[in-house]
């Protein structure tokens, strides 16, 4: 799997166009073959965090050079963004939890604590992974 991180803070104003641009790329994406999901996060001092996943390398490329999403990247740079940083990244270890909703579904699952799952050094950090 091949995650990307886009952090950005936005310039001022730049919201009310950006919104249609982003709705549209977040379409256009899930027609990617490979793409699995994204999601955006905002932090209180206003940086903005956007987790994008793809099977593969290529899906990712494919995304990388859509002509449609090229010319989005080009509007951020010069109209929305006042910073930004991106990291592509190859998942090397991925662990799911089941959340306590699943977790009250599954008739006969046993409450493990984080550390004996993960060891008590990764005690906290664990879920993050």
């Amino acid at each position: 799997m091949i995650v990307t991180v886009f952090r950005n803070r936005f310039n001022p104003g730049a919201q009310e166009e950006y919104g249609p641009m982003a709705q549209r790329m977040s379409e256009l994406v899930r027609g990617i073959p490979g793409y699995i999901s994204h999601k955006t996060f905002t932090a209180e001092d206003g940086e903005r965090a956007t987790i994008v996943e793809f099977e593969t390398e290529e899906g990712l490329n494919a995304w990388r050079v859509d002509p449609e999403h090229a010319k989005a990247k080009r509007r951020g740079i010069e109209a929305f963004f006042s910073e930004y940083k991106f990291q592509i990244c190859k998942v090397i270890r991925d662990r799911v939890w089941p959340g306590a909703r699943d977790h009250a579904r599954s008739p006969g699952a046993a409450d493990v604590p984080v550390e004996a799952v993960a060891g008590p050094q990764h005690q906290g950090a664990a879920l993050k992974e």
